[in-house]
């Protein structure tokens, strides 16, 4: 898989966009191991251009944007793919439990798995991982390095839940 990746800058800190010719492949919070690609000019060989995705990342964390409709081409375990699907259901401003996740993904005894598929997230903020609490409301197993934490607990705080994604 031939991938490239981008720095932009955020409100949240740099971030590293890697993507394929299938789609984004990652936002990270640090530089992979994959060209870094410095300009547009630079490229050479365009696999994809990076505008849409960075302009639907910026738009996002301004506030807005509150769906991302890019290709997407996480890699992953069927399980954790479908678990990454499940949290794309989630709505801008709501936030699920893991186990309101589990139920989505027809597997509720597997909640300690949806929280691993949840933490190898490899396309935070597009695929919201942010937006998982535990069963008490609490902001549990958050690994990112997201800055303004607060921010994140904040906005769960104000989110209003609904009823579990599967209508469970």
């Amino acid at each position: 898989m031939n991938e490239r990746q981008w720095k932009m800058e955020s409100r949240i800190g740099p971030l590293y966009l890697v993507a394929s010719a299938a789609g984004l492949h990652g936002v990270h919070w640090r530089k992979q191991d994959v060209p870094l690609v410095t300009s547009l000019d630079d490229e050479g060989e365009r696999d994809r251009d990076p505008r849409e995705d960075r302009a639907s990342a910026r738009g996002y964390l301004a506030g807005r944007r509150r769906v991302f409709d890019l290709p997407l081409d996480a890699a992953g375990t069927r399980f954790q793919r479908q678990v990454w699907q499940a949290l794309r259901q989630i709505p801008y401003g709501e936030t699920r439990s893991y186990r309101d996740i589990a139920r989505a993904v027809k597997n509720a005894k597997a909640v300690r798995a949806v929280g691993a598929a949840n933490g190898r997230n490899p396309i935070a903020i597009v695929v919201p991982c942010h937006r998982v609490i535990g069963a008490d409301g609490s902001l549990t197993g958050f690994g990112g390095v997201w800055t303004p934490r607060a921010s994140c607990s904040s906005s769960s705080a104000r989110a209003r839940r609904r009823r579990p994604l599967g209508g469970a």
